[in-house]
């Protein structure tokens, strides 16, 4: 793999993104889009077995396993996510040293294993080398999370009215009170304030999207 032109380092944000070889589209399928949102949660922490091992552990047997597993820190914290057609989106920060790579590594070839296997098919499913950008500061934090909550609606996927139940962005998790195993809520809601806050600052800036040429070097697209 080329050497990567930015540090991947500790306690820092990333926007990460990927794409399908060949501009396969792929996550346009419930299924499919649903086992990458479970391996998205299951990877975030160093894992001693496969998720398709931990899936056939019955309950008492994963309620151990995951006992096992409260004393080791995540190799991230995921703010946001978009699962695209034949792309993704993920804004994270990187908690243990190499958090990024072992995570992406581990959720594209867990997810590849599996699309391979029910589609008999053979070979890379993602383009090798993932993207990522820095983010600098509080402000590129919050617009770029809304760009990636907002990255269905200006693609034509949904409407933005649609986007509070749609699971293909991290988006419906914000607009709950419980807390989620998947999605780190708290920097972003502590920046907006509120629930009603960060979800008007979201939909009213709908058309927004359309207009991000002039700040299209922090999103790399």
């Amino acid at each position: 793999m080329p050497k990567r032109k930015v540090v991947l380092a500790n306690q820092e944000i990333y926007h990460i993104f990927n794409k399908f070889v060949a501009d396969e589209e792929v996550f346009d399928k419930a299924r499919y889009l649903s086992h990458a949102i479970n391996l998205l949660e299951y990877y975030q922490k160093p894992q001693k077995i496969r998720y398709s091992a931990f899936k056939k552990l019955n309950i008492e047997e994963k309620k151990k396993y995951s006992k096992l597993l409260t004393t080791l820190d995540p190799y991230v914290e995921i703010f946001s996510y978009a699962l695209m057609p034949n792309h993704y989106h993920i804004l994270l920060k990187q908690v243990s040293e190499n958090g990024i790579q072992k995570f992406i590594a581990n959720f594209q070839n867990s997810f590849a294993r599996y699309y391979n296997l029910k589609n008999k098919r053979r070979g890379s499913l993602f383009v090798n080398a993932f993207k990522s950008k820095r983010v600098e500061n509080e402000s590129i934090f919050l617009h770029i999370s809304r760009y990636i909550h907002l990255n269905p609606v200006t693609s034509y996927l949904i409407k933005s009215e649609d986007l509070n139940a749609n699971l293909i962005t991290s988006f419906p998790y914000y607009l709950k009170e419980d807390k989620s195993n998947l999605i780190n809520k708290d920097l972003i809601l502590e920046l907006t304030g509120s629930i009603e806050n960060y979800k008007k600052f979201v939909l009213d800036r709908a058309e927004y999207q359309k207009e991000l040429k002039r700040i299209k070097s922090l999103i790399f697209e």
